[in-house]
């Protein structure tokens, strides 16, 4: 079945289990007996100084950030500037005064096609093309699988906090979100769209299977923590992460560690690749990654300010992974690499951003993003000659966005990124500009 028939098999799904029951909640969520049908779709206008041809694949649909294949001018409808777009049901059923079993599933499309979100599709898209001839790709968590978002049931108490098993967002997307200035916007923000910080270092690692996964909160206290088995078949090497949260007033903080054995970057197959290597095949990077976050927020009147740091240390595996492993949505990876990090990579980065209430119903937002790398190959160095360099990476966004109706939200905004010396090696350009209006609706 492919993916669009299983999308729509899954959307008819849910929709039944919603629509054919006799009653809606009194809020007008699309709710009964504690289950809820939920959904987005985001869809606009973008323009892009140096783009990349739209995917029909990959989640973010555009390389809003500059990339490495970021070419010609272009002028396009794009997808999910502010938010993936998605279909997906939750559930909450008491079981007692204080305990409660919940669920989720999510699953993330493509709203110009009804595609399932797919990043390593896009990558096996563009293997063996020359840059010049490549479309907009990345790597994501969202691989092709039915529900490629959360999905998960557990426990829920009142007092002991909720406990669930199954695919979950990392603690680090639920903090990145909690203080990302432009709400893991695609479009607007480098930590939304790239997902190197939601995962610790991988954008695979992002979103867990094979996870349990710990909240809790008391008074002005949070805690949250993630254990993921290593299971194979994407979910190899171990993983764990712990977050400290406090809310006081009108401020709030967060620190997050994070650890990862056996992480997983994937792209593309070179064109000598892609002549002897098995067709939609993949090229992974493979190395134990360790980060540790700190994060908050002031809230004052109109205004609210935030601002971030995570620092993210990269080394080769202690357990090398094997040419032919198969990884996360079922994709062989036939180029693997053990040993790309002869010394540690380290790669801080830092946010901030100011968002000011012009009335309850628009806002405009500002912010700031900035990666820093280190020099870690075997010989140092400070310039584009080699992606071991050290290197750097700014973007400046801005937005404004009209809550006009119940449901309905408009937006427009741009963002400014550029890549020097390391983070710029390959590159057909080191800058894009890329504004974008659109119009989002959420049930």
């Amino acid at each position: 079945m492919n993916s669009k028939k299983q999308l729509i098999c899954a959307a008819t799904a849910l929709a039944v289990a919603s629509f054919s029951l006799p009653a809606f909640a009194a809020d007008d969520e699309l709710t009964w007996h504690g289950i809820t049908l939920y959904g987005t779709y985001d869809i606009g206008l973008v323009h892009q100084t140096h783009g990349v041809p739209r995917t029909p694949d990959w989640g973010v649909g555009m390389a809003y950030l500059i990339a490495k294949n970021s070419n010609k001018s272009i002028t396009t409808l794009g997808p999910n500037g502010l938010s993936q777009s998605k279909i997906a049901v939750r559930g909450k059923e008491a079981l007692n005064d204080s305990l409660a079993f919940v669920f989720n599933a999510e699953i993330g499309f493509n709203p110009q096609n009804g595609k399932l979100s797919d990043g390593p599709a896009s990558l096996a898209y563009n293997n063996g093309r020359a840059l010049t001839n490549q479309r907009s790709a990345g790597d994501s968590s969202r691989a092709g699988q039915l529900f490629n978002g959360p999905a998960f049931l557990g426990l829920s108490s009142n007092d002991l906090g909720t406990l669930t098993a199954g695919r979950h967002n990392s603690v680090l997307i639920d903090n990145i979100g909690r203080y990302d200035p432009m709400n893991q916007s695609y479009a607007f923000s480098v930590i939304g769209l790239s997902g190197t910080t939601a995962g610790g270092g991988y954008t695979q690692d992002s979103r867990y299977d094979n996870s349990l996964k710990y909240n809790w909160k008391h008074d002005m206290f949070r805690v949250a923590a993630l254990y993921h088995f290593d299971g194979g078949h994407g979910s190899q090497g171990e993983a764990w992460q712990a977050n400290l949260g406090l809310d006081w007033k009108e401020f709030s903080v967060d620190v997050v560690y994070a650890s990862k054995d056996q992480g997983v970057s994937a792209a593309a197959l070179s064109t000598a690749q892609a002549k002897t290597l098995p067709v939609g095949s993949l090229a992974a990077t493979v190395s134990d990654n360790t980060s540790w976050t700190l994060d908050g927020s002031c809230t004052h009147g109109p205004f609210k300010v935030v601002a971030g740091y995570e620092h993210i240390e990269f080394d080769n595996p202690s357990e090398p992974l094997k040419v032919g492993f198969v990884g996360l949505g079922g994709y062989l990876f036939a180029v693997v690499n053990n040993t790309a990090f002869p010394h540690t990579k380290k790669l801080d980065v830092s946010w901030a951003g100011v968002k000011y209430l012009i009335t309850k119903d628009l806002d405009i937002t500002g912010a700031y993003y900035h990666y820093d790398q280190n020099a870690y190959g075997a010989k140092p160095c400070h310039d584009r000659s080699e992606a071991t360099c050290s290197g750097e990476l700014d973007a400046y966004s801005v937005r404004l966005d009209w809550r006009f109706a119940k449901r309905f939200d408009a937006y427009a905004g741009a963002m400014f990124s550029r890549v020097a010396d390391g983070l710029a090696s390959g590159y057909l350009h080191s800058s894009t500009i890329d504004p974008m209006i659109g119009l989002r609706f959420q049930f």
